[in-house]
């Protein structure tokens, strides 16, 4: 049965370059996703944007004397460049500032105006005397009053999670000048979120299957109680407020930038399908969505935006799961922009291949728990594993077939000892869509590897460069079976390394893309030739990388 999955991918701010800590954590685990169930016949939707309105590119802007128009114009053109050469395949990769995206953002905001979801209320809010002028909640900084992180934002705290106001901070000031804000009265719109407590920790009563991460943050802060946010806030840049008299205030990002999944959606059926109701097949009862982020946004997606669909006068499902990561980090630090502690995405395809990284990200993606990329990990695990273990295992078989049968796949008979090996291969096959299917995708790679273990095990028991020369039947089978074996590698590995599993796919003489054959192992066609192979990666030199990155990362790449 055909399912419609809509892969909804956090938006990043447009306020600087994307990094590995930002691909680890959302944008490549959606791909693996999206791929899987493409392959397997689903009607995939996958979509996200720049986030163009919030605060981080107001400071940036601020910080170069330029435009926010400037600023997240420049860094979407840069993420463009990124899901290129990462080969993220996006159905729709868009922005918050879209005609379309204002509209339906409007539209929200005047449905729970007209539904008593809002209100207005007089807030505290920071004023900074120097500036004369309202601060939003990201220029405010100061301790967090759950943690005693020294570095909490005035929204929210990156260390715990826990979402925040301005006056909740000890010893808040401001990121300009350093300054103490000035709280004064101010009138604002708030969403009447506390209305949906109960109706959440209902919802929530059978997400068992959820990442125990996500649950627990969950269900803990809907125990703490929820209380009623701000919908509106002093901005010139971004949504305006649909109601007359509000024309200095903005419609705040925390609230339109969710609402994205649904706009893209909608632009995706009008402009990219022609078909403007198609959208409706993966905003509906029985479609699922899966909501890719980070740890910092999962109160964003597991408790503000289910309780806004369900405010929501149209009848539009909630997520069926929010498959959060945790956060990597970067030789024992955590990426910092500030501190330009980082590997930049297009400064590293200036260098090096995209299949590479995207193995060691999975390999490493911090699923449960945070994890850490380092280079000389890196290329252990493209010298060791790509190279050694899958590349070595494809290309020995390859070259051997073309320099001993002309290239031409045999015609054998399979014996029992060589079928065992063939029915690991269709295990693998499920077993890793199984793992793919929950998410669980560092051991659905785990399950890849291991067949190209028992492969290489084979084939040095086999010795076909002896058998050659006293029994080519011998020979012949076991070039056979293990053709079969890297026809299923070739498969297993798609979701996570699309663009060497394409090479594959060409030279064991298929045609077209490698997803057109589904998820199921493709015996090969006796009598067919075969072009000559290629290696698939390419053997790193350990110390040269890490001395180079070493020094990059120290004069801030």
């Amino acid at each position: 049965m055909t399912d419609h999955i809509l892969v909804a991918v956090a938006w990043p701010y447009a306020n600087g370059p994307l990094h590995l800590g930002h691909i680890a954590g959302a944008y490549l685990p959606a791909d693996i996703f999206a791929r899987y169930n493409r392959i397997i016949g689903n009607k995939v939707l996958m979509v996200s944007g720049s986030d163009s309105h919030g605060t981080p590119i107001t400071i940036r802007a601020d910080a170069e004397n330029t435009t926010p128009e400037k600023i997240f114009s420049r860094y979407h053109k840069d993420f463009q460049e990124s899901w290129k050469g990462l080969n993220i395949s996006w159905d729709l990769f868009t922005t918050t500032d879209t005609e379309n995206h204002h509209e339906i953002s409007q539209r929200f905001f005047t449905n729970f105006f007209n539904n008593d979801l809002l209100y207005e209320a007089t807030a505290s809010l920071p004023y900074s005397i120097k500036e004369k002028r309202y601060l939003p909640d990201r220029y405010i900084v100061g301790t967090c009053p759950n943690c005693d992180s020294e570095n909490a934002r005035g929204d929210q705290c990156e260390d715990c999670g826990r979402t925040l106001d301005p006056q909740d901070l000890i010893n808040p000031r401001s990121i300009t000048d350093g300054s103490v804000p000035e709280f004064r009265e101010r009138t604002h719109f708030m969403f009447r979120l506390s209305k949906f407590e109960n109706d959440l920790k209902e919802w929530l009563k059978d997400k068992e299957f959820w990442r125990p991460n996500v649950l627990n943050q969950t269900n803990g802060l809907l125990e703490q109680g929820l209380k009623d946010r701000a919908i509106t806030r002093d901005l010139s840049w971004g949504i305006k407020v649909p109601v007359d008299g509000w024309e200095d205030r903005r419609i705040y990002v925390w609230f339109e930038a969710v609402i994205g999944y649904l706009s893209a959606s909608i632009e995706w059926a009008k402009e990219i399908a022609k078909e403007p109701d198609k959208w409706k097949d993966w905003w509906n009862k029985d479609s699922k969505s899966y909501y890719f982020i980070g740890k910092d946004n999962i109160p964003f997606h597991t408790i503000i935006w289910p309780a806004m669909l369900m405010g929501y006068d149209e009848d539009l499902p909630l997520p069926h799961n929010v498959p959060s990561n945790e956060f990597l980090n970067l030789e024992s630090g955590q990426f910092s922009t500030s501190r330009n502690w980082a590997v930049w995405v297009t400064d590293y395809l200036s260098r090096y291949d995209a299949d590479p990284l995207r193995y060691v990200l999975s390999a490493t993606m911090p699923e449960t728990s945070d994890s850490e990329f380092t280079w000389r990990d890196f290329v252990r695990r493209n010298n060791n594993e790509l190279v050694g273990t899958y590349g070595n295992l494809v290309h020995r078989t390859l070259t051997f077939l073309q320099n001993n049968f002309d290239g031409v796949v045999p015609d054998v008979e399979i014996q029992e000892s060589s079928n065992k090996l063939i029915e690991e291969s269709n295990k693998a096959l499920i077993t890793s869509g199984e793992y793919l299917s929950s998410c669980d995708f560092r051991a659905s790679l785990r399950t890849a590897m291991d067949l190209c273990q028992k492969g290489n095990k084979f084939l040095d028991e086999r010795e076909p460069w002896k058998a050659i020369k006293e029994d080519k039947n011998h020979a012949a089978e076991t070039m056979f079976t293990m053709l079969t074996v890297i026809s299923a590698l070739k498969i297993l590995f798609y979701p996570f390394l699309p663009e060497s599993s394409q090479n594959l796919h060409g030279y064991l003489g298929e045609t077209g893309l490698v997803e057109s054959n589904g998820w199921e192992l493709n015996t090969p066609v006796s009598g067919n030739k075969l072009p000559k192979p290629k290696p698939l990666f390419k053997k790193l030199d350990e110390e040269k990388v890490i001395l180079d990155e070493t020094q990059r990362m120290n004069k801030g790449n």
